[in-house]
């Protein structure tokens, strides 16, 4: 008796062809797998909307949330990037990424810099992070240390660089990262330690504000701590080597 069998299709095909390969090359085909889960595991269709529109409850906020047993919900304040204080932004980057506007998203020299002296000081030292990758963990991670979360970081650090400005990336920045303990964004922290808008922040406000964002929950920039005063005498002694999107005055 004859039976019907259904015409092999092209993915058949290429699967029976690739099978032999696959088994041969156990490791390399499992990091590929591997790749591709983490790559659709990423908010891809939600960053080119970044360029017009804002994340209102980031995966920080929600996680700073869940950490208080949900007692309270941090809530966003969002200022455009053209009123705050240039000299913010400036302090940021100075102290940040001070190659913001030459890389696509990740400093490879800081980066190795950072895993060097880590290495031999066996302990997290220096984070090497991007002002890019800050704020891609911001957004849709969580501040754990693994290699899938930081896999993930990388990936979507390159589809920020790639789908949107610059001017965006940074303007997020200053609006989602954490200042305080439930104080996100700029328009909050201003007003929360310096009664002032974020346009009228002084220059010395402003390098006090930078000098607290890799540790936002231990030191308050309104103090006059040696951790505060230190790193914002740092800032104020390097603002004038950053220009602010060069590229833009071409």
């Amino acid at each position: 008796m004859q039976t019907f069998q259904f015409p092999e299709s092209e993915i058949g095909i290429l699967l029976r062809k690739a099978l032999p390969s696959i088994k041969k090359r156990k490791l390399q085909s499992f990091i590929l797998y591997f790749l591709f889960i983490i790559y659709f595991s990423i908010p891809s269709f939600q960053i080119p909307l970044l360029e017009y529109s804002h994340i209102r409850i980031t995966s920080l906020m929600e996680q700073r949330a869940f950490e208080h047993g949900l007692i309270f919900y941090p809530r966003e304040s969002w200022v455009s990037i053209n009123d705050v204080n240039p000299n913010l932004l400036k302090s940021i980057i100075s102290m940040e990424d001070d190659a913001f506007f030459q890389h696509k998203g990740i400093d490879w020299k800081q980066l190795n810099d950072a895993l060097k002296l880590n290495k031999r000081r066996k302990r997290i030292i220096r984070g090497g992070s991007t002002l890019t990758m800050q704020l891609a963990k911001n957004l849709y991670l969580n501040t754990g240390r693994n290699f899938l979360r930081k896999a993930k970081e990388m990936l979507i650090t390159f589809r920020m660089e790639k789908e949107i400005s610059k001017r965006t990336i940074l303007q997020d920045y200053v609006n989602e990262i954490e200042w305080g303990d439930g104080i996100f964004g700029i328009k909050e922290a201003a007003e929360k330690y310096f009664k002032k808008s974020p346009k009228d922040l002084t220059v010395n406000q402003c390098a006090r504000l930078a000098a607290v964002i890799p540790s936002p929950l231990e030191h308050k920039p309104d103090s006059n701590s040696g951790y505060v005063l230190r790193r914002s005498s740092i800032v104020l002694g390097r603002l004038n080597n950053v220009i602010l999107f060069p590229d833009e005055k071409l």
